[in-house]
């Protein structure tokens, strides 16, 4: 098999996986998540053989033909970054899938939840491998798509369907926003391609197009990775399973802003407003969350508003973009990733096995679960920032980053120490409420979770520390590749875990962990006090909420004003529109000089030579016109209408076109009939008797389209006759589509979906009109 379509397969094997997940699901029962887990295993063990080369610098490309003409492909692109994100969202994936087989094991419709789960891990990896901007951005809308999908999973409650809506429609705003600047960076630079685009930096910031890039491509990546004020739809998303929340929104889906961040670094980093942005944004985004995260009871949304701290710290660490902040930024998202899945899926282990998820409701839980309890602790270590783990690591190298006598950067230290201070306090209350004290009466008898619930978070809690005691094989494998790729220079790795006491680091760890002791041991109080000091602030998911119903007032005011069911000023909006669209533009392009000839006729009016039998069908076509202005009744209206019907089919047949002239004979015998059909309900010998101000105004409308049409014709024939459209039909109608007939090749090729869609209109008019007629004829 060749390399580029493995690396193909690597985006598509999921999406197969989940066409087959409901049939796996009927052969194997509740096995199906340990053979689905294959299918992300595989993945793994297949994106590994890329460590070696990726740590050598060296990076893999594929590429298929996708749209030449437009020189589009579908191309993927390995490089420290790409692989670092796609080997956490396939090994999360994997004991994800296992989770997700024991968490929802006998459900109904466990099959479609492995379905959605592994379309959006496809979703993902296509994501974070896609070289061409196009093709990132067709994943990253199937991310949010598939999200809506797990979000809304359980469709039966309100809440569930509303977050859904929520996200998708949040994330959508992102997505429009990515892809107008997708459209403007190529634009800029003529590339598509984001390998291409990382020489191309000082182009793209001197240009004066840089500040709408900038603010499309930070509009897509905020919205995604829950960034103030945009964070609103995060917590709101904990009402999908718990194995949603711990793989879309803390580990992948919402670190897909994150990673377009980093991979734009050397694109639209280095500026000021870069970095300004970034730092503010993220600064406000991480005490925010953090500050939330204390006044929740229930542990997901607890871990869901430090998930949007983290988040907060990891934007922070990409706008200061040193190569200390971007080494942190690294090793806190590799932390982060297996921390806070980890405690995602011990929390839903514990709700599985107690019945609640109320931290205040827990208690004494350690000689239960002492399992869950173990990968508890460890998670914990981590989320503090302890010694022997990646987040340690990560806290240190922040530090380092930030530890600068700038006043800016002694802000965003202080920043930062307080941000970590709350995360290490709700860390410690997740892993120390639930299990010590008294044993506290709960709706279910507590009990250990199944294998499949309890391996997740005890590997990753092991990695998180296996990881950490491997600096050196870490910081060469991980870092240096991961921050090189993000920087585009060579970056070194001087992780250690061995404190250095000369500086000012091990005291700033010191001070988080003794303020995170401080939010634990206050943290009733502090949860009090967070909520009375939050409750008049403004809110941003009530504010959507007003947004959303305001938005469905404003569509049912203007539903009912322009789908009134008046049929009669439905014509009249059409018309007035074809009036406008043909005078004005004559009118702004030629002003009055479109009036000449027009006056030159009339001052001067000179009949056409015609045949006499052309004489005749124009004598029809008037007579016709006269017949419907002064019929006195509706039945001779019909006929006036369907004589001037058939004079046009006639002008058509006797200038050359009988395909169009039989056309217009069908459409004239079927108005006609069916004009008669329907008419047949009311009395076809009354005449319709009207206002004479609807004469005049419907009058003033069919005139001002009859003139508009003259003017445009008149201008045409007077202007020079451009016949290059009409050359490239006929020079390639019978050589490429094969066709000498040069108008049903334009319909049928040229046009081809136009003309789809037209049948398909009048299809579904058909089968509205069936509809109507039988239930018409059930009710009789």
């Amino acid at each position: 098999m060749s390399l580029d379509l493995s690396i193909v397969l690597v985006a598509i094997a999921p999406f197969l996986a989940a066409l087959v997940a409901p049939m796996v699901l009927r052969g194997t029962g509740r096995h199906v998540g340990w053979i689905m887990a294959l299918v992300p295993a595989g993945i793994f063990l297949f994106l590994t053989q890329f460590i070696e080369p990726v740590m050598h610098h060296e990076v893999i490309r594929a590429s298929l033909a996708w749209v030449p003409s437009y020189n589009l492909a579908l191309s993927f692109y390995i490089d420290g970054l790409s692989l670092t994100f796609a080997l956490t969202i396939s090994g999360i994936g994997t004991l994800i899938v296992l989770y997700s087989g024991a968490y929802v094991s006998g459900h109904t419709h466990q099959g479609r939840f492995m379905s959605f789960l592994l379309a959006f891990m496809g979703a993902m990896l296509g994501l974070v491998l896609s070289d061409n901007m196009v093709a990132l951005f067709t994943f990253w809308e199937l991310t949010a798509v598939t999200s809506f999908l797990l979000i809304g999973f359980d469709h039966t409650r309100q809440a569930a369907r509303r977050a859904a809506i929520q996200a998708i429609i949040v994330t959508n705003i992102g997505g429009l926003s990515l892809l107008l600047g997708v459209i403007v960076m190529h634009q800029l630079t003529g590339e598509w391609e984001l390998s291409a685009l990382r020489g191309l930096g000082d182009t793209v910031r001197a240009d004066a197009l840089y500040p709408l890039v900038l603010i499309l491509f930070l509009g897509a990546a905020f919205t995604k990775s829950a960034q103030f004020p945009f964070h609103f739809w995060l917590p709101n998303a904990m009402e999908a399973p718990t194995p949603v929340s711990a793989f879309l929104h803390s580990a992948t889906m919402v670190q897909a802003g994150v990673y377009l961040l980093a991979r734009l670094t050397p694109v639209l980093g280095e500026t000021v407003a870069w970095t300004a942005i970034l730092t503010i944004f993220g600064s406000v985004t991480l005490l925010w969350g953090g500050i939330s995260a204390l006044r929740q009871t229930d542990m997901k949304q607890m871990l869901a508003q430090s998930t949007i701290a983290s988040l907060g710290l990891l934007v922070l660490l990409i706008g200061v973009g040193s190569e200390a902040a971007i080494s942190g930024m690294v090793v806190y998202f590799v932390a982060h990733a297996l921390y806070k899945a980890g405690f995602f899926m011990l929390v839903g282990a514990i709700d599985h096995g107690t019945g609640t998820r109320d931290i205040t409701a827990l208690g004494g839980l350690r000689t239960k679960m002492p399992l869950t309890f173990a990968a508890a602790i460890m998670a914990a270590l981590a989320m503090v920032g302890l010694p022997l783990t990646v987040g340690y690591l990560a806290k240190e190298e922040m530090y380092l980053a930030l530890a600068n006598p700038d006043w800016q950067q002694i802000v965003l230290l202080l920043v930062a120490i307080v941000g970590n201070a709350l995360l290490a306090g709700v860390g410690l209350a997740i892993a120390i409420k639930p299990f010590f004290g008294p044993l506290l009466p709960t709706p279910k008898h507590p009990h250990e979770g199944s294998p499949g619930l309890v391996i997740g978070p005890l590997v990753l809690g092991v990695l998180g520390i296996a990881m950490a005691v491997a600096t050196a094989w870490f910081g060469h494998t991980v870092l240096v590749p991961t921050a090189s790729a993000i920087m585009n220079v060579e970056v070194e790795s001087h992780l250690t875990l061995v404190p250095d006491f000369t500086g000012l680091i091990p005291f700033l760890s010191a001070l988080t962990w003794a303020l995170g002791a401080l939010v634990f041991f206050q943290l009733v109080g502090m949860r009090s006090m967070t909520r009375r000091a939050t409750q008049h602030l403004p809110n941003a998911d009530r504010a959507f909420d007003g947004l959303m119903f305001g938005l469905i007032r404003f569509a049912g005011a203007t539903t009912r004003l322009l789908h009134h069911g008046r049929l009669e000023r439905y014509l009249q909006i059409v018309f007035v529109a074809l009036a406008l669209a043909m005078v004005l533009p004559l009118a702004l392009n030629h002003g009055y000089d479109v009036l000449l000839p027009f006056s030159e006729w009339i001052a001067h009016p000179l009949l056409p030579t015609m045949m006499a039998y052309e004489w005749i069908v124009l004598g029809m076509a008037v007579v016709g016109l006269v017949a419907l202005l002064v019929a006195r009744n509706r039945l001779g209206s019909i006929l006036a209408l369907g004589v001037q019907g058939t004079s046009i089919a006639l002008i058509f047949l006797l200038f050359g076109a009988p395909d169009l002239a039989f056309t217009q004979f069908m459409v004239e015998i079927l108005s006609v009939v069916i004009l008669a059909l329907v008419m047949t309900r009311l009395n076809l010998r009354e005449r319709d008797n009207r206002p004479y101000e609807d004469i005049f105004r419907d009058g003033l409308i069919a005139l001002v389209c009859g003139v508009g049409v003259a003017l445009m014709l008149m201008v045409i024939l007077t202007g020079t006759l451009d016949t290059r459209l009409s050359d490239f039909f006929t020079a390639t109608s019978l050589p490429i589509a094969h066709g000498r007939n040069i108008v049903n090749v334009i319909l049928v090729d040229y046009r081809g979906l136009d003309t789809l869609g037209e049948i398909s209109v009048v299809m579904a008019a058909g089968i509205a009109i069936l509809v109507l007629i039988r239930s018409r004829t059930k009710e009789r």
